[in-house]
């Protein structure tokens, strides 16, 4: 995560384009209300390699607008879980932080797209990026299926998951090649973490094997650097990080920008 803090520090206040989710929500919405009154207008924007090495270079950006269904009662769900869950994460991470993943995840797909330049890849990358990412932030919270059945986002992602891994395991090299990109960005942005889990996770066990009582480990992911309240003593506050700080300091909203920025202490020469 140090590269992100890094861009950060110094395209963050240049760069980025406020509430991106709802300008990519309105662009599905006109692209769904076209098929419904021109049917196949859909095929002018998909990402097919072959036609944009031909010149029709649009589809390059089009293709996000391709509405995930047709269903209206999917899409409706769709959309309005794009909405609520991305502007959730730009809150958290700040409009710099949430653009970078959106344009990671993008630039992945079109990457991998050219491997098979007469197939057609999808923008799926979009929904479940922000679905993972989401629910690796926040794996207790409870959503309503359908409106009606709760059900813990960690579960959901544990769906989304064991499709990537089934497609890397048994699909084509097309097929393996879109589920490595739809969670490119995830990767990028959680792999430190992960790693650190799991390395944790592995001496845990070995502990618990030789009988030796193993350290009470952190509960929380975000603290604020203020007042010391955390995600898990106030679920419902926001925290972010501040790229005007040295180093990797957190806040509550109330204190993102009412806080003494915290600067490395220069060295003292010997």
């Amino acid at each position: 995560m140090k590269w992100i803090y890094k861009l950060e520090r110094r395209w963050g206040d240049h760069f980025g384009i406020p509430n991106v989710i709802i300008y990519l929500i309105a662009g599905q919405v006109v692209a769904y209300c076209w098929s419904l009154s021109k049917p196949g207008a859909l095929a002018n924007l998909g990402l097919v390699p072959a036609l944009v090495l031909q010149g029709e270079v649009w589809r390059l950006a089009t293709f996000l607008f391709i509405p995930p269904f047709q269903n209206p009662f999917c899409i409706l769900l769709a959309w309005w879980f794009l909405y609520w869950a991305g502007g959730a994460l730009e809150r958290i991470w700040g409009t710099f932080r949430y653009n970078l993943f959106l344009l990671i995840g993008w630039l992945a797909t079109v990457l991998v797209s050219f491997f098979d330049q007469n197939g057609e890849i999808s923008n799926n990358f979009l929904e479940l990026s922000i679905l993972l990412a989401f629910a690796f932030l926040n794996p207790d919270y409870i959503v309503r299926v359908d409106l009606i059945l709760p059900l813990r986002i960690k579960w959901l992602a544990a769906l989304a998951w064991a499709g990537v891994f089934f497609a890397v395991a048994v699909g084509e090299w097309p097929a393996r090649l879109a589920a490595l990109a739809s969670i490119a960005n995830f990767l990028l942005f959680f792999g430190d973490e992960l790693v650190g889990r799991a390395i944790a996770g592995r001496r845990r066990l070995l502990r618990r094997s030789r009988g030796i009582p193993f350290p009470e480990i952190r509960t929380f992911y975000h603290r604020c650097t203020v007042c010391g309240i955390t995600d898990q003593s106030h679920p419902k506050m926001d925290f972010r990080y501040c790229s005007k700080c040295d180093g990797t300091y957190g806040y509550c909203t109330e204190h993102l920008k009412n806080h003494e920025h915290v600067r490395a202490t220069p060295a003292v020469p010997s």
